[in-house]
């Protein structure tokens, strides 16, 4: 479990810093049956099948909603080249600070689009990535094209809290990489304190408010995270 953790560990340390508004109370929970989402997935006639669920996603499709999302979330851990611990193509050389504050200048800012846009081909569904795209197309007045990957970036993260409560194991959100667990209570408006690993497959994340006041922990279901994780790492069994 150590890189695991070093993964956890350095999540642990990042703050999220968008004004998120999703309405996460609206968002019904299901756990997701995984069997079936393959299923779907893979069937050319269904309305789920994932190369065409991928397509629309890379079209900025803003119809679609929160089936969809839960399918092309979840069903990504199916394809091939899933990989939730797939390094950078490139260095990153952002300010981060200087761009949550808005502070980038706009040869900055088109640094910083190139950037997120060149590692979200490398990994669609890299939060962090989408989050300073999103900043740096604000700050560049490219309002539209920043709404729509809000869009997308709000309904990933309304596809995890669709998948329970985080309230307990057997309600616990299930997520592809490491990192979402850390995006989804930011946007929540809790920061992370510590996190703590339960056999077979669970991680509890401990919370506190933007006040400091402590607000219990959350449960996410990382089965699929750890299975690609020993397959990539047999000497950590």
């Amino acid at each position: 479990m150590l890189k695991y953790i070093t993964v956890a560990i350095i999540m642990f340390f990042w703050a999220w810093t968008m004004n998120a508004q999703i309405k996460f109370e609206n968002v019904k929970r299901e756990a997701p049956d995984l069997a079936l989402i393959k299923k779907q997935i893979n069937d050319r006639t269904s309305p789920y099948y994932y190369p065409r669920l991928m397509d629309e996603y890379q079209r900025n499709d803003t119809l679609m909603k929160i089936d969809k999302f839960r399918h092309l979330y979840l069903g990504y851990m199916f394809q091939e080249d899933y990989n939730p611990y797939r390094p950078s193509v490139i260095e990153s050389n952002v300010d981060q600070q200087s761009l949550d504050k808005g502070e980038l200048s706009r040869q900055e800012c088109d640094s910083v689009i190139t950037q997120s846009q060149l590692e979200l081909q490398n990994r669609p569904f890299d939060l962090m990535q989408m989050s300073n795209l999103i900043k740096a197309l604000k700050l560049k007045g490219k309002t539209n094209l920043a709404k729509i990957w809000q869009y997308k970036f709000d309904y990933i993260l309304m596809a995890i809290a669709s998948t329970g409560t985080g309230a307990d194991e057997e309600n616990a959100w299930y997520v592809i990489e490491p990192q979402h667990e850390y995006v989804l209570l930011n946007a929540m408006g809790y920061i992370v304190t510590n996190h703590l690993f339960y056999e077979p497959y669970y991680e509890y994340l401990t919370v506190r408010t933007a006040q400091k006041a402590k607000a219990g922990g959350f449960y996410f279901n990382i089965h699929t995270v750890l299975q690609e994780y020993y397959r990539k790492y047999p000497e950590e069994l």
